[in-house]
């Protein structure tokens, strides 16, 4: 067979498949001396791709990769590079830029939008001008299934035509097939009900019908992840040195305080409680007292601590019960918000409190290396977005972690302790598939000789 028509064939299995293996070219920037391995090794692939994701876990410098990249598309296409942020991250991404010699700006509106890297809160979308932007970065790209479906449609859309895109956040979720949908829809290489379709199986034995991923496609399904995106637990994923990222493990530990069963009963001789993910926050607002109590007592001290919490009632009581918290809530206006985050982050404020929908993406608290659980909830990834938001590469001291619970609560408990099996079963997964992916990749770079193949005279005479 010749040696362009096995290419095109190879293409074509490819395809089939829906992996992407072909380049787009190289450009005339260069990816800066400061990246290291991991680093470096995301920001070419995502130069080389135009469109990809960054999956990688808290700590591994996603910033310096969105600005590095966001540079240097600046340059190619002459067009400023927007990098959105969640609330509080646009100030921190520009002092990353400052840190590492990367011009950034932070900007409200499109009258304030220059030459070069701006960096943006998702909030301003609506304020500025997608077509103005030679690409775009999505910091914390996770965060666009927490907003309504008319927000992420008309980020969907601003950018559906943009050359260069890049989403970055930490790895998925277990089994999150509407995250990596999101990201594939955004990323333009495949819509979610396709990839439904292709990897996926309407689970009937649920009431709910989760869509779950097929055993058989799993290692197919990866590889079709990395063919569109790079992702990393640790540097040595994408060939780095781990030499500074091992952390310790987090001390945690389990505070659990008694819920009056005789209480709420609803005629019955005693309250039987139901922990769905629909009726537990009746439950909890039972025990609200004496959780929030037990956990202002727990952070009481003179170091920095970080009290999470579900709601707005017990966000306001435990503002009331720590005497020098400062609270960030919904109800702030976007620059106070930020303003009380960052005040937090340069040690202006000793004890924060809030929740992880608000404070739990993107903000580095390094210098914080205790968090108190005044409240849980069955989502994983906030509780594990909001631990490492301390738990993280630059930190200097072990973290404690304290989790306040009623004994009513255990369930939930043991939800997020399977999902955390799960996301660790899933990550290493990911990281074999990119292994192998990057693996195979070196090779076709390497081993360019036609392959010489000989087929039998009757094969040749039936193809005439």
């Amino acid at each position: 067979m010749e040696p362009n028509r096995l290419a095109e064939y190879r293409r074509f299995i490819a395809a089939k498949a829906g992996i992407n293996q072909t380049s787009n070219g190289s450009i005339a920037q260069t990816p800066s001396e400061r990246l290291k391995t991991h680093q470096r090794a995301c920001v070419e692939f995502a130069l080389d791709r135009r469109k990809s994701a960054a999956f990688l876990d808290t700590g591994l410098g996603k910033s310096l990769i969105e600005l590095d990249f966001a540079r240097m598309v600046a340059e190619e296409t002459g067009k400023p590079c927007l990098i959105l942020t969640p609330l509080a991250v646009a100030g921190q991404m520009v002092r990353e830029g400052q840190k590492f010699g990367i011009d950034a700006r932070q900007i409200r509106e499109q009258s304030e939008v220059g030459a070069g890297v701006m960096v943006a809160n998702y909030e301003r979308l609506p304020k500025l001008n997608p077509e103005a932007f030679g690409g775009v970065v999505l910091d914390e790209s996770s965060i666009l299934k927490s907003y309504a479906g008319q927000t992420r449609a008309r980020i969907q859309s601003a950018f559906i035509d943009h050359e260069f895109k890049l989403a970055a956040t930490a790895t998925p979720s277990p089994n999150d097939h509407t995250e990596l949908g999101n990201h594939a829809e955004f990323l333009g290489v495949m819509r979610q009900q396709e990839m439904l379709s292709k990897w996926f199986i309407n689970d009937t034995a649920t009431a709910s019908q989760d869509w779950r991923l097929k055993g058989h496609a799993q290692g197919d399904f990866w590889r079709w992840v990395a063919s569109w995106s790079r992702c990393a637990t640790l540097p040595s994923d994408l060939g780095g040195n781990d030499a500074g990222y091992l952390l310790p493990e987090i001390e945690r530990h389990m505070h659990e305080v008694a819920a009056d069963r005789g209480e709420d009963t609803g005629g019955m001789l005693f309250r039987i409680p139901e922990m769905s993910a629909t009726s537990f926050h009746k439950e909890k607002r039972l025990t609200i007292r004496h959780r929030c109590e037990l956990a202002a007592e727990l952070a009481t001290h003179d170091a920095p601590v970080t009290v999470w919490c579900e709601t707005n009632e017990e966000s306001a009581m435990l503002a009331k019960l720590i005497p020098d918290a400062i609270e960030v809530h919904g109800s702030l206006s976007p620059d106070e918000k930020e303003a009380r985050l960052l005040g937090f982050a340069d040690g202006k404020y000793r004890a924060m409190v809030t929740k992880p929908k608000l404070a739990g993406f993107g903000v580095n608290w390094q210098h914080c290396a205790h968090a108190v659980f005044a409240s849980i909830s069955f989502s994983y990834e906030q509780h594990y977005q909001a631990v490492r938001r301390s738990h993280r590469f630059g930190q200097s001291q072990t973290v404690r972690n304290d989790v306040v619970i009623a004994d009513t609560e255990r369930s939930i408990w043991e939800v997020i302790n399977v999902k955390s099996a799960k996301h660790d079963e899933m990550k290493a997964a990911m990281a074999s598939a990119m292994r192998e992916e990057q693996l195979n990749a070196g090779r076709r770079v390497k081993y360019d000789r036609p392959l010489d193949i000989t087929f039998p005279e009757w094969l040749k005479e039936q193809a005439q």
